[in-house]
């Protein structure tokens, strides 16, 4: 319609909504379907942070708050930056945001002119591109294979940046692929961007504390303090404390660029919910004994579908090193036809049949801007990953 900004045509929907609509359809229309297109861990909030916002209730904050989040929050955001990476932040060099989405786009608003380029790494976040395309910049795509587990190489990254870059992105461990990079790994890419001083880094830590086996996290700015200066390092609650629904992202970085999200931020949406941050204090500053039991059932569950994927026909599954999910690769398959004679041609076509012939919900690869792959989410029970796996097993069989 003529009314609506042009700027609607540079972006398309969430692919993951996409199909997680269409399977919530298909269960209202009677059918078993196991969804594992969602990155929502199934875990329950603990405890001790559903009473602190009960408690934060009873006291009365229930008001607005300030732009940049209660100084309560953001002192914890300082302290958590200090106790868990070696980041030295003020509270005032720090932001919360409703959601970590809404952090990135905040920052990409505050910075990004026409012209201006941001390196995203595929497979990517769905919203990642989109993000920077609604903001006026130009994103820019350097894969990371899978024959380097997903894990972007410093020589492809050095190609990558132009003099019109002014944002690359990377996300340790990855939505949509689990990689995470080790120090070694992170210090390579770090010496490419101390090659580049006009680059900057926003990272996307969500998935920090969900890393298995003897994996060591590390952030970039904590991997080459030289970087402290031009890095955003954004996190939240959502992932390892199972807090979705509270909407709570937060980051930290260069004074000057966090009182530029902050005037975004006050035209836009301004304070986030009170009592999600009082939360969010308890979810930082409290017990963390959660997590290794997060922890545990997780790299339970990535086992289970890794092992039982690599036992399919036609699929290839890397073991990912953190986060809730696995990208398979369906290559094998390309070209083969379902009973019905359907051909599957892409990812998209692998994923739409899977859904239809066995009722499980996963998401194709080409929307994270690499295929042919699909991803699953095991954030959900071990009895439906196996059921899924099971299902998924019997329509890779029965295709010629």
């Amino acid at each position: 319609m003529a009314f609506l900004s042009d700027c609607l045509n540079r972006v398309k929907p969430s692919a993951t909504i996409v199909i997680t609509q269409k399977a919530r359809d298909l269960k209202a229309a009677g059918r078993d379907v196991i969804s594992l297109s969602v990155g929502e861990p199934d875990f329950d909030t603990p405890d001790n942070i559903k009473n602190a916002a009960i408690d934060a209730i009873r006291r009365g904050e229930t008001k607005y708050t300030p732009v940049s989040g209660i100084p309560q929050l953001r002192e914890a955001v300082a302290r958590k930056f200090k106790r868990e990476n070696n980041l030295d932040y003020k509270a005032n060099q720090t932001i919360v945001s409703t959601g970590g989405k809404h952090v990135i786009y905040n920052a990409l608003l505050a910075t990004l002119n026409p012209g201006d380029e941001v390196v995203c790494v595929a497979p990517y976040w769905v919203s990642y591109p989109e993000m920077v395309a609604l903001c006026g910049g130009t994103p820019v795509f350097v894969e990371a294979k899978q024959s380097t587990n997903f894990k972007l190489q410093p020589e492809d990254l050095d190609r990558a940046i132009t003099a019109k870059t002014k944002w690359v992105i990377l996300n340790s461990p990855s939505n949509p692929s689990g990689a995470a990079y080790t120090w070694a790994e992170m210090k390579a890419l770090t010496d490419v961007f101390m090659k580049h001083p006009h680059v900057w880094i926003l990272t996307d830590d969500m998935y920090e504390h969900l890393t298995y086996g003897d994996f060591t996290f590390c952030t970039p700015a904590e991997v080459e303090p030289n970087l402290y200066d031009r890095t955003l390092t954004m996190n939240g609650v959502s992932k390892a404390y199972a807090m979705t629904g509270w909407r709570i992202g937060y980051a930290a970085g260069p004074q000057h660029l966090i009182n530029a999200m902050d005037m975004v931020q006050g035209q836009q949406t301004s304070g986030t919910s009170a009592i999600s941050q009082w939360a969010a204090v308890e979810a930082l500053d409290g017990t963390q004994e959660h997590l290794p039991v997060f922890r545990k059932a997780f790299e339970r569950r990535r086992d289970l579908v890794v092992s039982m994927l690599n036992q399919t026909k036609g699929l290839k599954c890397p073991v990912p090193e953190g986060a809730f999910y696995v990208y398979p690769s369906v290559a094998e398959l390309i070209g083969k036809k379902t009973p019905e004679g359907r051909v599957i041609n892409t990812d998209d076509d692998f994923v739409q049949a899977l859904l239809e012939t066995e009722a499980v919900a996963a998401v194709h690869g080409s929307s994270f801007g690499l295929g042919p792959n699909f991803r699953i989410s095991y954030a959900t029970s071990d009895a439906k990953l196996e059921d899924a796996c099971q299902r998924i097993q019997r329509f890779c069989s029965s295709l010629r």
